[in-house]
């Protein structure tokens, strides 16, 4: 953990490949909601409500998505906000959420 506080290209690194598994996340969740008819998200944070209240994702897995959606929204609108305690907790306690995203969009195709 120290060694990414202090590594500013990986931190780049990282984050940057946060981001994009999020918006990957949000974008598979806009086509599902489209494609399913079901309402309309007034955010991106929404889009994995929307999936929940389908229940397409657990209401666990949904509070997860929400917060990497919020956190994605600091990683390109403020930047010089982010904490690298909380990408750190990401990469140790999260990255396994994006499988069990993968897992809940498999079970419907």
């Amino acid at each position: 953990a120290s060694a990414y506080r202090k590594d500013w290209k990986t931190q780049r690194i990282v984050e940057r490949t946060l981001q994009m598994l999020i918006e990957l996340c949000i974008d598979i969740a806009g086509h599902v909601i489209s494609d399913k008819d079901m309402r309309l998200p007034t955010g991106y944070a929404d889009a994995f409500k929307v999936l929940m209240e389908n229940k397409i994702i657990s209401k666990k897995l949904f509070t997860t998505m929400e917060k990497m959606a919020k956190f994605r929204n600091l990683i390109v609108h403020q930047y010089e906000k982010i904490d690298s305690t909380i990408v750190v907790s990401i990469l140790r306690k999260n990255l396994t959420d994006f499988e069990k995203y993968k897992k809940a969009i498999i079970k419907l195709l």
